[in-house]
């Protein structure tokens, strides 16, 4: 089948299994039955019909094929579903099945809960991400490397700021998933509880709504939400938001590992990264499954944000684009953590690659703290200028940018005035860290609250 071989690889491999078509079923039967239970704890059914149903609907084999043959001609799996439920029921049991629900209530319910152990899969690959980003923090505090803007080489860093910035963005991702709500859905009809509304039963509804949300460890909404799609926007954009964090992650060390910068590496494992051609490749395949599963997650959450605004007390096709795109969004991201979590545990990282790469412009990098060095006794335009001659000097013959800098014929005449071993010590990229390690320390302390 295409989508065991072109969707599923970029998916979390364990979710696959336990959030699936028998998954929804389960979550479709776990809504009908706690809403029974709650009705008839409230009287509004005879003692024993909720267990009755269970008896008689938890041996059941639903027929997948038929629900989701009836999706074509209901429109959602719910209808079909209920029709499969109510046949099996004996009659005196049929009306009470489903009383007071509308097909909605049953798929945003039976999202929702299939959401939640996923939300829970989340926050542990993330925790793991962080544990493994400190990990790294704390042995590269002091790993210097070259800080690129615009893909040149711009001033140095280290390496452990580089990891404190995915951290961070992995961190904030976890915690603004940890805020979000699964509310239960339940409004009947058109979301005022039509049917539970006989006298002195006027608050009947709310009450079913709230007690069945606790029964199901959801959270109760305010009112049903049948066309107030603001959770379905705080998942898709939280979603999207650690989406765009593993993105980071991958797109950074995918750089880092060109053969011409080498500066990490992925985890080795035996066929991993390996090329159908050329034996001799190790391609960051986890990068790219973590990129390519990050990219389907930004497509879905468009389609989710223009959803948004639905009509009126229900939605006309704007709610039946957001199931799939809600779930695989979840699936893809932990697939994607999954590979971040790997990636992050067993980076190669090689502190000889970042010497080496910071001698590229036989030191030109230091070009400007040099031009601040100068600028006092040269002025601030020479100053400029001839550290940007030595640069050029050095990265064109090969040699070292203190020697190319001393070289230059107005800093001989100007040896007198200036602090030569000053200036050599300029030139060394270790001796112009900024924060970096502070921001390291400050970063850790961060994610440890």
């Amino acid at each position: 089948m295409p989508d065991e071989l072109l969707r599923h690889p970029f998916m979390g491999q364990s979710a696959l299994t336990q959030c699936n078509a028998q998954a929804m079923i389960e979550a479709m039967l776990a809504f009908e039955l706690g809403l029974a239970e709650v009705q008839e704890a409230r009287g509004a059914m005879p003692e024993g019909t909720s267990e009755a149903m269970r008896r008689a609907l938890k041996a059941h084999a639903f027929d997948l094929a038929a629900l989701a043959a009836g999706v074509a001609s209901g429109g959602n799996a719910a209808i079909p579903f209920v029709k499969q439920a109510r046949a099996v029921l004996p009659n005196e049991l049929k009306r009470y099945f489903h009383m007071g629900a509308t097909s909605q209530d049953v798929i945003d319910s039976a999202l929702m809960l299939l959401l939640k152990p996923r939300l829970a899969a989340l926050e542990a690959l993330l925790l793991r991400c962080r544990a493994a980003a400190i990990t790294l923090m704390q042995a590269h505090e002091q790993t210097v490397m070259v800080g690129r803007t615009l893909m040149q080489q711009a001033l140095p860093i280290t390496f452990g700021v580089k990891v404190a910035h995915w951290a961070i963005g992995l961190e904030q991702a976890r915690r603004r998933l940890a805020t979000l709500e699964l509310p239960l859905q339940f409004g009947g009809a058109v979301g005022v509880h039509s049917g539970l509304d006989r006298p002195g039963w006027e608050t009947l509804g709310l009450d079913v709504m709230d007690a069945l949300a606790q029964r199901l460890g959801l959270d109760a909404p305010v009112l049903p939400w049948h066309t107030d799609r603001l959770p379905v926007h705080a998942l898709a954009t939280a979603l999207d938001g650690a989406a765009g964090a593993a993105e980071k992650l991958a797109l950074d060390v995918a750089l880092l590992t060109q053969t011409e910068v080498g500066e990490v590496a992925e985890p080795a494992a035996p066929g991993m990264g390996e090329s159908s051609s050329m034996p001799h490749k190790r391609n960051p395949v986890r990068c790219a499954l973590i990129r390519g599963a990050t990219r389907q997650v930004h497509g879905y959450t468009t389609v989710l944000l223009n959803a948004t605004a639905q009509p009126l007390e229900r939605g006309l096709g704007e709610w039946h684009a957001e199931w799939a795109p809600l779930i695989d969004s979840a699936l893809l991201l932990e697939g994607a953590l999954e590979q971040a979590a790997v990636l992050l545990e067993g980076l190669e990282v090689n502190p000889e690659a970042m010497r080496r790469n910071l001698a590229a412009t036989g030191g030109g990098i230091m070009a400007e703290p040099l031009s601040r060095q100068l600028a006092p006794v040269l002025g601030q335009d020479a100053a400029k200028r001839i550290s940007a001659e030595a640069a050029e000097t050095a990265r064109r013959q090969g040699v070292p940018y203190a020697e190319a800098l001393a070289a230059h014929a107005e800093i001989a005449q100007a040896q007198g005035q200036l602090d030569v071993e000053s200036l050599r010590r300029a030139t060394d990229p270790a001796s112009y860290l900024g924060s970096s390690q502070a921001q390291v320390r400050r970063a850790m302390a961060w994610l440890a609250g």
